[in-house]
């Protein structure tokens, strides 16, 4: 590779590291350490104000980004599993009380609707956990009254998701350990599941071992590319994953659910054009034969279905169009998804939060990788940026 070029493989590892100045992947690779952070709060008793309380309801006050797709992801795998409403919301609702759980959840200590959500919540007598920066406003409005949960890991502003996801994991096994509780997963155990994945998706492992390069490789290949998800919490990572491409890679990526997908298939063929009559997809190489004479879309559907085989047939209907939309499966792979041990010495099957989370992180690694195709090397050593806290 000459110096100064862009960086067009992936599995040079060193220009990797060298285009990598801000940290990009070191960002994306520390969802475990996020996770591993709040469960050592837990540890620390951050939560004990909460413990015996059987509230109403749990309300999910969120502020803009990662905090609120957290809470989507929450509601959409959980939401018919508790023994208690969880309730989204952007401030908070009229009937909320002495009754009731409240976790405020956001990246900007000084935004006023979350330090009003705080001051409301507390007047009204709920119990309040905060999972922000402890400075600003919000530590004004909290005063020593509510739990906080600061952050203790630097990371960059879109790869915050899996940190929210942690913080009310711990409220919700708190407040109803006895019915959430065995439907989530440890937050240590989380965590390694987590470290496992970013160690599989690290620069020193080749693509065709590594899912996350794998994943840029497959994106970079199509200029029209789409998230779907087969069930409403997939559909949230899809959404979650479109946000990341955008703002780690500049990538346009839209997130919808797979029945979307599906109904606009028609619509995505007639948008692509008509291909050229000696146009193959499969033979045709752009380094040798030029750009292609068609929009290509490719589909990739993220799934946390156990059944494999169900899911890929939901995807029969792509790729029967002469290749002008196809589709990837986006699955834990089968060593991922293994049967997790237990303190009996038996095992259990990976729930769906798990599933997603390790997805979540791989689609951070590859909007990572997406980002660094397209920079130069550094001429300094750089330093990492990892955010505001």
């Amino acid at each position: 590779m000459i110096a100064g070029t862009p960086i067009f493989d992936l599995d040079d590892v060193a220009s990797l590291e060298a285009a990598d100045a801000g940290g990009v992947l070191r960002s994306a690779a520390s969802g475990g350490a996020q996770v591993r952070a709040t469960a050592a709060a837990l540890a620390e008793d951050a939560l004990s104000r909460l413990t015996d309380l059987r509230p109403r309801s749990l309300v999910l006050v969120s502020g803009s980004g990662r905090a609120k797709r957290a809470a989507e992801l929450l509601i959409a795998a959980l939401g018919d599993s508790t023994s208690m409403p969880l309730v989204s919301a952007t401030s908070i609702p009229p009937w909320v009380g002495p009754l009731d759980v409240v976790l405020v959840a956001g990246d900007d200590a000084g935004d006023p609707r979350m330090a009003e959500a705080v001051d409301r919540a507390l007047r009204r007598g709920a119990e309040v956990v905060v999972a922000a920066p402890d400075e600003g406003p919000i530590r004004a409005a909290a005063a020593g009254r509510a739990t906080i949960l600061a952050p203790r890991v630097r990371v960059l502003d879109h790869n915050r998701m899996l940190r929210y996801l942690a913080a009310g994991l711990a409220v919700l096994t708190t407040i109803d350990p006895h019915r959430t509780g065995p439907l989530v997963p440890e937050l240590n155990a989380l965590a390694d599941l987590l470290d496992e994945e970013a160690l599989r998706d690290g620069p020193t492992y080749e693509a065709f071992h590594n899912p996350a390069k794998t994943l840029a490789t497959r994106m970079q290949q199509r200029k029209r590319v789409l998230l779907a998800g087969d069930s409403g919490a997939a559909a949230v990572l899809a959404e979650h994953g479109s946000e990341v491409l955008l703002a780690a890679a500049g990538q346009i990526v839209t997130g919808v659910t797979l029945p979307e997908a599906v109904a606009a298939h028609a619509r995505l063929v007639a948008a692509a054009g008509v291909p050229a009559p000696d146009f193959d997809p499969l033979f045709h190489d752009e380094e040798l034969d030029g750009p292609a004479p068609v929009e290509q879309v490719r589909i990739f559907v993220l799934s946390a279905d156990p059944d494999e085989l169900t899911a890929r047939r939901r995807l029969a209907v792509f790729g029967s169009d002469a290749g002008l939309v196809d589709a990837d499966l986006v699955t834990v792979d089968a060593e991922a998804a293994s049967p997790a041990p237990v303190a009996d010495g038996g095992t259990t099957n990976r729930t769906e939060l798990e599933k997603l989370a390790v997805l979540a992180l791989r689609l951070e690694m590859a909007a990572a990788y997406l980002r660094l195709l397209g920079s130069r090397p550094a001429t300094g050593p750089g330093h990492y940026d990892g955010g505001n806290y």
